[in-house]
């Protein structure tokens, strides 16, 4: 076994190699129809030790060393006090500059935090916490994100989001939050591993508060409050299943309606504080975790309070702070979480500290070096290419009623494809940034994001803008504005090689535009018109038909998942987006590959000098690109928090279920990868 690779101290001197597909990853010895995961990764994995601060490895890897690298250089570069820097470029050359500034940031980071906490001391009553909750989200990201499973502000999340029966225009958002660990099962579920996990996260609360200067008697019961309170809050939460249903997430209400299910959160003192436009309704994601915060509102005392709103101070600025904090916070979401066996070094972290909290300015000169307008064309045509395939597929279900299937293209033929960057910048000129502390750098940077969403209530949704940053590696569809957005950071080799053929450019990043293609009509994304209304434009024979057909791919990922430890499932049910999503991304991939060779004259399963056929190509380049390494406490995590499925059931079970792929490799039914009961939605 190879040894663990050391991770680097320093940014590269010169950008690293990127990986780039082989015919070679093939391990010939194995049988492609038993273990094609094994069959097509094997090789590259244990040819490839993980660096030991990275939790999951595989050939992305290397790019998001790329990526970091690039970013570095660009970064190192405009920290230089130079007056001809753009307003852009002052901001994240500073913000970069106070972040890699760790003498001053251990000389200071304690007189930074001792404003912070002094705030919640002065706290007097009730009325009080609403305007303390409001200084964290306007100071700590990110209160506006809604995730899978909650918001990440402290105690309930705020923002703006499209009016789910009218997707034209903005509405403000109340969701449910006020939990550090990552999801409540984190909180609620009584399996040993849980437990051991609940009392390493008591001891970290712990050493947190009395690094922040509390006496170890104090942090101990105030730690107990801490995972009280929070574990309250996971008790009143919507589980992520049902959330993963629109309908039960569109509960518009009158500002007198919300306050009614929270008296004692004064909830106009909280928007009068974070400037919110009034809004014509509210939508409240979750009812009943306001109504469980009023319960514990009452039942808490204020000191209570205080405590849980000092803990939210202190860890979510950690990250910012001297070495011991920061050792601390990796200690627990790091190590226990997901098994990192020692922190990423800091010029890493810093990077992604600016792409996280000025990602557009550093993003801009990303592109510029990254992604020329050549790459770009020809991702944009490859995303043409793949919905006439996907409109091909409606058009050719025989399960869907005409109408059904007009309503589905029109959808189809109205989403707006994003690729690489936004076509405007923003403009961070009104963010103070500063060379000498970073925990206000990074206040000031949360205040302007967050004030920018708050600022939209009321306004019309605007659909050419991005929520991830261009140096992303990652891509989403947006339902209530039906886009799909592919940022430049994953338009690179492994995923995207303008030197590569069609074959293996459609099986890796051409799956992956298929998979967003398709969540405009999983599970979830069928919920939604055209126009990115909440609205059933199915007819109740072709739903009832949907249904089956994602209780197949639902059954079939519902599953022991023995890389995450004993016992642990995946409940397909909560992953069954993403994996129809996999699933249909990756034929109407294949179909459009065999359309593009079609125009060239070429045949889709005629050898080629390198001994593979175009077919098989595809599909070897398809697992290549979820080829990876995770650390076990990742996979647990991802297991039970996450809605994708682990990497090696992203391929296994998705060629398992292709025709297409036993006639590429020779597999007979009834083999690992070809199912008699093949599942299929798209």
């Amino acid at each position: 076994m190879l040894a663990q690779a050391p991770a680097p101290q320093a940014p590269p001197t010169e950008l690293p190699t990127l990986e780039h597909f082989s015919p070679d990853i093939a391990d010939r010895t194995l049988d492609p129809c038993n273990d094609f995961y094994k069959y097509a990764c094997g090789k590259w994995l244990a040819g490839h030790p993980m660096p030991a601060d990275e939790v999951a490895w595989g050939p992305a890897g290397p790019l998001d060393l790329w990526n970091h690298s690039l970013l570095v250089q660009t970064l190192r570069k405009l920290s230089a006090n130079d007056p001809g820097r753009t307003v852009n470029e002052q901001k994240v050359g500073d913000y970069y500059s106070a972040c890699m500034d760790e003498k001053n940031v251990e000389a200071h980071s304690q007189e930074w935090l001792k404003p912070e906490i002094d705030r919640i001391a002065k706290i007097k009553n009730r009325s009080d916490i609403a305007a303390a909750v409001a200084h964290l989200h306007q100071s700590i990201p990110s209160a506006w994100a809604q995730s899978d499973d909650q918001s990440n502000g402290a105690l309930m999340g705020f923002s703006a989001h499209p009016d789910y029966d009218d997707a034209s225009r903005n509405l403000a958002q109340f969701d449910q939050g006020g939990m550090t660990m990552p999801g409540r099962s984190y909180y609620l579920a009584q399996d040993d591993k849980s437990k051991e996990i609940r009392g390493k996260y008591v001891k970290h609360i712990v050493t947190m508060l009395m690094l922040a200067g509390e006496k170890p008697d104090q942090a101990k019961a105030d730690s107990e409050v801490v995972l009280a309170i929070e574990t309250g809050l996971a008790k009143v939460a919507m589980d992520p299943i049902s959330r993963r249903d629109p309908k039960n997430l569109n509960n518009k209400m009158s500002l007198i309606q919300v306050k009614a299910l929270a008296p004692s959160f004064d909830f106009e003192h909280y928007l009068e504080v974070v400037h919110a436009p009034s809004s014509q309704q509210y939508i409240v994601t979750t009812p009943n975790f306001f109504k469980g915060l009023e319960v514990m509102l009452k039942q808490r005392s204020l000191e209570d309070w205080r405590i849980y709103l000092r803990w939210q101070t202190i860890s979510g600025s950690a990250s910012l702070l001297s070495g011991a904090f920061v050792q601390e916070n990796f200690d627990f979401f790091g190590r226990t979480l997901v098994g990192a066996k020692v922190n990423r070094p800091r010029w890493k972290r810093c990077v992604d500290s600016v792409d996280g909290n000025l990602g557009e300015a550093l993003g801009q000169a990303y592109v510029q070096r990254a992604f020329p307008p050549q790459n770009r064309a020809r991702v944009l045509q490859m995303v043409k290419n793949l919905e006439t395939a996907m409109g091909e597929d409606i058009e050719s279900a025989d399960w869907m009623a005409p109408e059904t299937k007009a309503r589905a293209l029109d959808k189809l033929h109205a989403t707006l494809n994003k690729i690489g960057y936004p076509e405007q910048f923003r403009n961070y000129s009104t963010v103070q940034i500063t060379r000498d502390n970073l925990l206000a750098d990074r206040q000031h940077a949360v205040e302007f994001e967050f004030e920018r969403w708050v600022a939209k209530i009321g306004q019309p949704v605007d659909r050419t803008e991005w929520t991830m940053t261009p140096s992303t590696i990652n891509a989403y569809e947006e339902p209530t504005q039906n886009t799909i957005n592919f940022p430049a950071g994953i338009l690179q080799s492994p995923f995207f090689d303008m030197n590569r053929d069609d074959a293996v450019n459609y099986g890796d990043i051409g799956a992956v535009i298929g998979h967003e293609i398709t969540h405009g009509f999983d599970d979830q994304g069928r919920k939604f018109d055209a126009q990115g209304n909440l609205r059933d434009w199915w007819t109740p024979a072709d739903a009832k038909e949907y249904g089956a057909r994602g209780k197949c791919i639902s059954d079939q990922y519902t599953q022991e998942v023995p890389e995450a430890g004993p016992g642990v499932k995946q409940d397909g049910h909560m992953t069954l987006g993403e994996d129809t999503a996999d699933n249909g991304g990756t034929r109407i991939a294949l179909m459009a590959l065999k359309q593009a060779l079609a125009h060239e004259g070429k045949d889709l399963d005629k050898q080629e000098e390198d001994g593979l056929t175009p077919r098989q190509r595809f599909f070897l380049s398809y697992a290549f690109g979820w080829c990876a390494e995770w650390r076990p406490e990742l996979i647990r995590l991802a297991v039970l928090t996450d809605p994708h499925s682990f990497s090696k059931y992203r391929v296994n079970n998705t060629v398992a279920n292709m025709p297409e792929f036993a006639v590429a490799f020779g597999c007979h039914k009834g083999q690992p990868e070809a199912r008699v009961n093949a599942c299929r939605v798209w």
